[in-house]
């Protein structure tokens, strides 16, 4: 309340554009900037074949898509940040929300796990801590705390839902949700993904809910090989697997040049995903 919430921290400086922004865009529906960016796989497949050969660990994608955000989000804290009724606040860690099946059929239930970073992790502390996850919430009899907070958000008839629903909405909005939720919430994270290259799927550019404080959506997509140019100079084509990523982010967090900076960090990451073999020993404060 007055400012103050469990989940993080009021920024007091910045901006005087940027702190007006969040009072003419309301909701995070009203600031959504979307963009799709094609992944190089070839990078990728070598690493994950080394990997396999060398190592014998296996990983797919999405092990490195998870690890590369959790590395630019520690190296580009802006990133993390969110607004709440027209505040603009830096997050405690680095969360991550992940959609999945419990099982890989159209009747099988869905749910979201919800995973959490300091910015240190090595690729493998990632891994371990997503297949882990994974394994704990596969099967139908398996209730995580999202799937717990769902069954008590719906109990009972319609209308006493929406008011349900849009009383804790007031209380987040005021900084009054317990702390209890807010750690179990999906809509509480700092990216939110979506596999969509698991069932075949092309991305897509996905809203941002306006409950919670979800900065950034991200959907990967199927890869498909398409004519790229190689060498601009001799006007080369040739064709590359390539991996599209719908991304949607709040424009109220951080600027433009903020945001295409940190993008490219991204791409740097994954055209050399050997970097996130050692551990992060330098993650960066968001300082004011």
């Amino acid at each position: 309340m007055f400012g103050f919430r469990s989940d993080g921290k009021k920024i007091k400086r910045i901006d005087p554009f940027m702190k007006i922004v969040p009072h003419i865009m309301f909701n995070r529906n009203d600031a959504l900037v979307a963009k799709f960016e094609d992944i190089d796989c070839s990078k990728l497949d070598s690493y994950i074949l080394n990997k396999r050969r060398e190592e014998n660990v296996k990983l797919d994608y999405m092990d490195i898509i998870i690890s590369a955000f959790v590395r630019v989000y520690s190296l580009r804290p802006k990133l993390n940040r969110f607004v709440v009724n027209g505040r603009l606040y830096k997050r405690n860690n680095i969360q991550l929300c992940l959609t999945m099946k419990k099982r890989l059929v159209d009747s099988a239930e869905e749910t979201v796990i919800k995973l959490t970073f300091d910015g240190t992790e090595s690729i493998y502390d990632v891994i371990e801590q997503v297949h882990k996850t994974v394994k704990e919430n596969s099967g139908v009899q398996k209730r995580n705390t999202v799937d717990k907070l769902a069954e008590l958000f719906t109990k009972g008839p319609n209308f006493i839902i929406k008011y349900t629903v849009r009383f804790f909405m007031w209380l987040d909005k005021h900084g009054m949700l317990p702390k209890s939720i807010l750690q179990a919430s999906p809509f509480h994270t700092s990216v939110f993904l979506v596999n969509s290259r698991s069932i075949k799927m092309s991305p897509v550019q996905h809203h941002i809910y306006n409950f919670g404080t979800t900065g950034a959506f991200v959907s990967m997509g199927k890869e498909t090989f398409q004519p790229v140019v190689i060498n601009p100079n001799s006007n080369e084509i040739g064709i590359k697997k390539l991996m599209p990523l719908g991304i949607v982010v709040d424009e109220r967090i951080c600027d433009g040049l903020y945001n295409s900076l940190s993008l490219k960090e991204l791409n740097r990451i994954l055209a050399n995903p050997e970097v996130l073999d050692e551990k992060n020993l330098n993650v960066v404060k968001d300082e004011e």
